[in-house]
């Protein structure tokens, strides 16, 4: 006989877990199934948050769980410009995503959630209790390599995996490395633009420590094994790298609708990882907690229009940023080399001393917008694209 839960949560991602730890806070029966080994594993994320975000998720991290509390300073290169900006009122910290996703995977498990790892999900079918029974007396079946599950409820958390089902033109390919090298600077993060070298992204480096850091690159159409080594290379110094991770990354926004029937889709898999830099620890992570809260209130009172109240809350709090997101990267594809290089010719240190005091690391995308907005900029951003800077500026 299968296993019953009145919710099971497929993918032990962020999102995935902060939303069995609100639904199992209820005492609802809940199962989290995690494909890997390992929660928390493979580590695709770049591990960037603010302390004010991680706060909102309700969760400090463990000493261990923080890699680096010592970032200063942002420095963004374009081929042959370079400025850079103050980032110590952002409060942004580096994780340890193994560590940290393990915290929160305690947290659901002391609070009554069941977690199994290397458990794939295989496939989900709807049934009816009786052959006369209304769809509010459905559950499902869900076949696993542990077996059959059934369950009453379903949250879709398998990350970008899901998402290709519906655009895969929403997908860049990346590399991040795990390296060590004396060009790592503990206290400053490096985000390098390049349209002929990274279409429609950037290489980084986040910093984890003096001498070593997360080093990637991403892009439309290239080989980011080749990318990355070329952008390393092209520091001039030896480096060693100690753990290699490919993985596609999603820039597409979010899916227009999070709440089917009785399932609900949170964090990557519903497209809330930031178009501009594919971060999404926080904005994921208000989604699972989101959809746990509205999936337990919906099941209290028996009424399931109460699950949209997940859906409608995500995109209050987080749809104007993203729209002008999805806009900036719009402007920014359209940039050639030469734009981009004048563009950050004619920021002025004033500007960069504004966006230093009053940025906000969760909703970056004022931030991006001023870069673009100066005179100057404007004039030559007018002369590449139509109106989708327009649009930005009197969004």
């Amino acid at each position: 006989m299968a296993d019953y839960y009145d919710i099971i949560v497929a993918g032990g991602s962020i999102s995935g877990l902060l939303a069995a730890r609100e639904a199992a806070a209820t005492g609802l029966s809940v199962v989290v199934l995690e494909e890997d080994t390992e929660i928390g594993t493979p580590e695709h994320c770049g591990g960037l948050v603010s302390i004010n975000g991680i706060k909102n998720l309700g969760i400090m991290p463990s000493s261990n769980a923080i890699e680096n509390n010592s970032i200063k300073y942002a420095k963004i290169f374009s081929p042959s410009k370079s400025f850079e900006l103050n980032a110590e009122k952002q409060k942004v910290v580096v994780l340890d995503r193994r560590t940290f996703d393990k915290q929160i995977a305690f947290q659901a498990q002391k609070i009554g959630a069941e977690i199994r790892t290397k458990c794939s999900m295989h496939s989900i079918s709807k049934r009816n209790n009786t052959d006369n029974s209304n769809s509010d007396n459905s559950y499902y079946i869900i076949k696993t390599s542990e077996g059959l599950l059934t369950c009453n409820y379903f949250i879709d958390a398998r990350g970008i995996g899901s998402l290709i089902k519906h655009n895969r033109q929403g997908l860049l390919q990346s590399a991040q490395y795990e390296v060590y090298a004396s060009w790592i600077d503990r206290n400053t993060i490096e985000i390098s633009f390049d349209r002929e070298r990274y279409p429609g992204f950037f290489a980084w480096i986040i910093p984890t420590g003096s001498g070593k850091g997360k080093v990637g690159v991403a892009g439309r159409s290239i080989n980011a094994a080749n990318s990355l080594k070329s952008y390393m290379e092209g520091k001039g110094e030896k480096y060693s790298v100690v753990r290699k991770v490919y993985a596609p990354i999603w820039i597409m926004g979010p899916l227009e609708h999070f709440v089917i029937d009785r399932s609900m889709v949170i964090g990557d898999a519903a497209g809330q990882t930031k178009p501009t830099t594919a971060g999404g620890i926080y904005t994921c992570g208000i989604g699972g907690i989101l959809a746990g809260k509205a999936l337990t209130k919906s099941i209290e009172k028996n009424d399931r229009n109460l699950m949209y109240y997940y859906e409608r809350k995500w995109f209050s709090i987080f749809k104007s940023e993203f729209d002008k997101m999805l806009i900036l990267r719009k402007v920014l594809e359209r940039l050639d080399n030469r734009a981009i290089d004048k563009i950050l010719s004619t920021i002025s240190q004033g500007e960069i001393d504004d966006i230093s005091k009053t940025g906000d690391f969760d909703f970056h995308s004022t931030a991006l917008s001023r870069i673009l907005h100066s005179t100057i900029s404007l004039k030559i951003a007018k002369t590449i694209f139509d109106n989708e800077i327009r649009r930005l500026i009197n969004f």
